[in-house]
């Protein structure tokens, strides 16, 4: 009965941690996603980029979620190999660093945290105060499901399993090794498997030369979280996490076989088990982040060759798409809605392969590229008709109220993606061929606010395709704020556009037109795919009707 009590516990706690930590992050990457994309994008040295990975990780609580952020920026081709693995590298430093902070026995910090944080969430409406309350929430629980940690190990401590176990362990570093592997990347979390690790050495549980090796096995385990989680990306982002893996794999493996054949004592009774764990977790990611830097450079020429990029499409070569409309359940309203909704989401993803190489032609203008972007334009055009009819053949009478909508829904996001294709086939790339065809050139602030702004409509329609599939409506609020975020850098490029003009800038006087125009569209196109999260949060509730005020008094205030 005790083992079982013991289990239960064990499981209780550790579910809480995970679900702590991933409290913390999604309250940070909702507050500010759109700061850390800018962040990570911005050119700087590999020194510079470690840095930044290393605050990263501290703040989202995850050198997984950095790895797989900068290889995201790096599959889409805003990020190098090396300034890519440099930041990959500082987060597993940041990371361990982060267990430092979070290992300190703040126990007594909790119940006002949880206080704090509870009114922020449950009592704000501004959507950062209600994303701060999430993260002091996050924090508290953390705290609190350390301490359950804690407890829980006390009991079964001086029992007889937990010291065969742990003596085995002792014995047998390789199990050791192999366990925190595994318990790292069946957790997602490292920082939580590692604080587990901590607490059982703190409390006398496991034994200092047990907990290494698992340390040195989470460490491994870890690395493949964002192998695994970014094997559907392009070759050029899965290079990063891969590239990381051989480091601190690596390196992971000679630890712990050095440590434990040689029987090195790092801290020969001079500090607490625990902080002695945590500064070999702190020294071992050091060491891969100052060995790493130099030579994973070295590791880009041969994981190009394992992972080659795809070859480019023959731009004059047919587009060929499959319709998802099927005319043998369009009497059946649930099961066309789901086909329209596949079609729509098909949609999407073409103007998404439309988007993407704009930039490029701006800056390398290339005749049969543009004739591949409108050739899309004709496939999204032709899906467009084909949803038309297929929603006119559907049958009202046969839908409920809530079909309706939906299928009204889906109209209106299939019109605003036509829409944006149109922006992109006649807008951008006649603006691009115009800058070829007169030698214009951008100046390099000018054409770094457009790639922003590039780079802001790309993520933009990833995650209109997510609201799309989810219908989920914080994801939904995510979207709209991004078109608030939009509107601001479009305010903010015109201003400097306008500054660099009255400072008698010739390069941005020739190209003024074209900036003002091409930021203008990048606008645009945004608002047209973040209209799908207008129904989900009027449906929700969350959505006011207008924006402007309905009565005044005599003073000219809102009553």
């Amino acid at each position: 009965m005790a083992i079982l009590t013991f289990l239960v516990q064990l499981a209780g706690a550790t579910m809480l941690l995970l679900f702590a930590v991933r409290m913390v992050r999604t309250g940070i990457e909702r507050a500010f996603g759109s700061a850390f994309r800018d962040m990570v994008t911005s050119p700087r040295s590999r020194i510079q980029s470690a840095a930044l990975g290393l605050l990263l990780a501290i703040i989202l609580q995850s050198s997984a979620a950095v790895a797989l952020l900068v290889a995201g920026f790096a599959g889409a081709g805003g990020l190098a190999f090396g300034t890519g693995l440099s930041a990959a590298l500082g987060a597993d430093l940041g990371s361990a660093l982060l267990i430092q902070i979070l290992s300190l026995r703040l126990d007594g910090l909790a119940p006002l945290l949880i206080a704090v944080g509870g009114f922020l969430f449950l009592k704000t409406e501004k959507r950062n105060l209600k994303q701060a309350g999430r993260i002091i929430l996050g924090i508290a629980f953390i705290l609190v499901a350390l301490r359950f940690l804690r407890e829980t190990m006390e009991p079964i401590r001086d029992s007889g399993v937990l010291p065969a176990v742990s003596a085995y362990l002792e014995k047998d570093f390789v199990t050791a090794f192999i366990a925190g592997s595994a318990l790292a990347f069946i957790m997602h979390s490292s920082v939580a498997a590692i604080l587990m690790c901590v607490t059982v050495v703190a409390v006398g549980a496991l034994p200092l030369g047990a907990g290494i090796s698992l340390l040195l096995g989470a460490n491994l385990g870890s690395a493949l979280i964002p192998v695994w989680l970014s094997r559907d990306m392009e070759p050029a982002g899965r290079r990063i996490p891969i590239a990381n893996l051989a480091l601190r794999g690596t390196a992971a493996i000679l630890a712990v076989l050095i440590l434990n054949l040689v029987a090195i004592d790092l801290f020969p009774q001079v500090l607490p088990p625990a902080q002695e764990l945590i500064l070999v977790h702190i020294g071992f990611n050091l060491v891969v982040l100052v060995v790493g830097l130099p030579l994973g450079s070295a590791l880009e020429a041969p994981l190009k060759s394992l992972l080659p990029d795809p070859p480019e499409e023959s731009p004059t070569a047919p587009t060929h798409h499959r319709s998802f409309l099927d005319p043998a359940v369009q009497h059946r309203p649930p099961a066309a809605l789901a086909a329209l909704r596949r079609e729509v989401l098909r949609m999407e993803q073409v103007v998404e392969e439309m988007v993407a190489p704009v930039m490029q032609l701006y800056s390398d203008y290339d005749k049969r590229r543009m004739q591949a972007i409108r050739a899309k334009d004709m496939v999204v055009n032709d899906a467009f008709d084909g949803v038309r009819r297929y929603a006119s053949g559907i049958g009202v009478e046969k839908m409920s109220k809530a079909e309706e909508k939906e299928l009204r829904e889906l109209l209106e996001f299939a019109i605003a993606l036509e829409a944006a294709g149109d922006i992109v086939a006649k807008g951008l790339t006649a603006l691009a061929a115009e800058k070829s065809d007169k030698n214009i050139t951008f100046s390099d602030e000018g054409l770094k606010e457009l790639g922003v702004m590039h780079a802001r409509v790309m993520h933009n329609l990833d995650l209109a395709a997510r609201v799309l599939v989810s219908n989920d409506p914080e994801s939904a609020r995510l979207l709209l704020a991004e078109k608030d975020e939009m509107r601001a850098l479009h305010r903010a490029t015109r201003k400097k556009h306008l500054r660099r003009l009255s400072s008698g800038e010739q390069v941005s006087l020739e190209s003024s037109d074209l900036h003002l125009e091409t930021a203008h569209s990048l606008k645009e196109i945004n608002a047209q795919i973040t209209s799908i999260a207008y129904p989900i949060l009027f449906r929700e509730g969350q959505l006011l009707d207008t924006r402007l005020i309905t009565r005044m008094d005599e003073n000219g205030s809102e009553t």
